[in-house]
């Protein structure tokens, strides 16, 4: 009994002196959804009296205004945040050399890279053509604005570097010239503080380490700690999909298509309900994710196209046309440079060959349509049955055809409820007979 009870109070003791460190893993392009995981976890760190975060880093890059918040947000934390790059094979690219920079502890596995932060604006930049002096001069102003935007990187990521003492000159260049370097190398340059194989590894190296949060000696202590894994919320999650490039351009073009069906067949509501709600989607995507307003008209007008392809006789190359636009208008949409992620080129060609598809077989749809002959029409009457209603007098009479009142006229006397049918009709007349004696006449024909 005393073993036990003793063990009880060394468990105890152990618990109340154990560490908590809170984990998380960013493994996707730096967006809205990203921040707001981040920031979560910055309150539940609070919330658990976390000693540490420790975020787990893969990142192709992302965007500049939500990588700023995030930056903003680690140099004012008064929790200890490690960044890693881990595991092996990942990297921190562009936004993730800035995030690193601005760790408290810089941290990377092996077979990892670190660099390439250059501001790349959306659409980029082209060559100068001495063709043209505005088209020269509007190519100064934007390598004016390129410049100022990279100048502006340059002293924001160098800053940041001189307040946590990590290789300034390199920085420099990760932006200037867009260089990227192994995790040895990263070590060597200080730009890191540590390579580690594993987490277990990485807690192990930086147990002990002296590191300044707000400007105050911290000692960071990871015996017997305690790792809490924050999992992303189910609201961050859809936040998530909808920030990627390749879900909010599905959904634009459902949007697109459902509002179309709905527009050529009204009433249907299904088709218009899944375009709107798609809308809704696609426009809050858009509002978060910076995209090319060129691309976007490119595929609207590759879609209304091939609209007119099918109600107007264009021989196919208002079709091709149509085709062209949209396909080109995809690539164009969003810049896998600014985001970090761009559209999957087999999405683009899947929705490409679909529209083709469709508009060809609605094309081919009308064309048939056409050269049908009309089911409604006055002359489409003669042949039906009808049944004779009231008698105005001895050769005229009201008769009722397919819901429909009708004037009509017969050579012999009819009675009302006669089964009678229609031979003939001029204007809002039509020219009548018996059944029976239609019936008698057809059988003595056919013998």
């Amino acid at each position: 009994m005393k073993l036990i009870f003793y063990l009880l109070i060394f468990f105890t003791f152990t618990g109340l002196n154990a560490n908590t460190i809170l984990h998380i893993k960013i493994d996707d392009a730096i967006s809205p959804a990203t921040h707001k995981y981040f920031s979560d976890a910055l309150i539940e760190a609070n919330k658990i009296n976390s000693d540490l975060i420790i975020v787990e880093l893969d990142t192709p890059g992302g965007l500049v205004t939500t990588t700023r918040q995030m930056v903003q947000e680690i140099l004012n934390s008064k929790i200890p945040i490690v960044m890693y790059v881990s595991p092996k094979g990942s990297r921190a690219a562009s936004a993730g050399t800035f995030l690193m920079y601005a760790s408290h502890i810089a941290a990377m596995a092996p077979s990892t890279n670190i660099g390439a932060a250059t501001p790349v604006s959306l659409g980029g930049t082209n060559p100068i053509s001495n063709k043209d002096k505005k088209e020269d001069k509007t190519e100064e102003i934007k390598d004016a604005m390129q410049n100022k935007i990279i100048n502006d990187t340059i002293a924001y990521l160098k800053s940041i570097a001189e307040h946590k003492n990590r290789n300034v000159q390199w920085a420099i260049e990760a932006v200037k010239e867009g260089k990227s370097i192994s995790a040895n190398d990263a070590l060597k340059k200080n730009v890191i503080d540590l390579v580690a194989n594993d987490l277990d590894e990485l807690i192990t190296k930086i147990n002990g380490k002296k590191i300044k949060v707000n400007n105050n000696e911290y000692i960071i202590n990871t015996e017997n700690s305690n790792i809490v894994f924050l999992e992303v919320s189910w609201k961050t999650k859809i936040l998530m999909s909808i920030s990627n490039p390749n879900i909010a351009y599905i959904f634009l073009i459902l949007a697109i298509y459902g509002i179309l069906f709905e527009m050529m067949n009204p009433g249907s509501i299904f088709p218009g309900v899944i375009g709107a709600v798609s809308a809704l989607i696609a426009l809050y995507s858009l509002n978060i994710l910076p995209f090319n307003y060129v691309g976007l008209l490119l595929i609207f007008l590759g879609i209304a196209l091939m609209i007119a392809e099918v109600t107007v006789s264009g021989f196919g190359i208002l079709g091709i046309a149509g085709v062209v636009s949209f396909t080109l208008g995809s690539f164009l949409l969003f810049d896998e440079k600014t985001l970090g992620i761009g559209i999957s080129y087999p999405i683009i060609i899947a929705l490409s060959i679909v529209s083709i598809g469709f508009f060809g077989y609605l094309l081919s749809f009308l064309i048939k349509t056409r050269k049908e002959k009309s089911s409604i029409g006055i002359d489409n009457l003669i042949g039906k049955n009808a049944s004779v209603v009231s008698i105005i007098n001895n050769y005229e009479y009201k008769v009722l055809c397919e819901g429909e009142l009708w004037s009509a006229l017969s050579e012999k006397k009819l009675d009302e409820n006669d089964e009678v049918v229609i031979e003939a009709v001029d204007g809002l007349i039509l020219s009548i007979r018996s059944l029976k004696w239609w019936l008698i006449h057809l059988y003595t024909l056919h013998y």
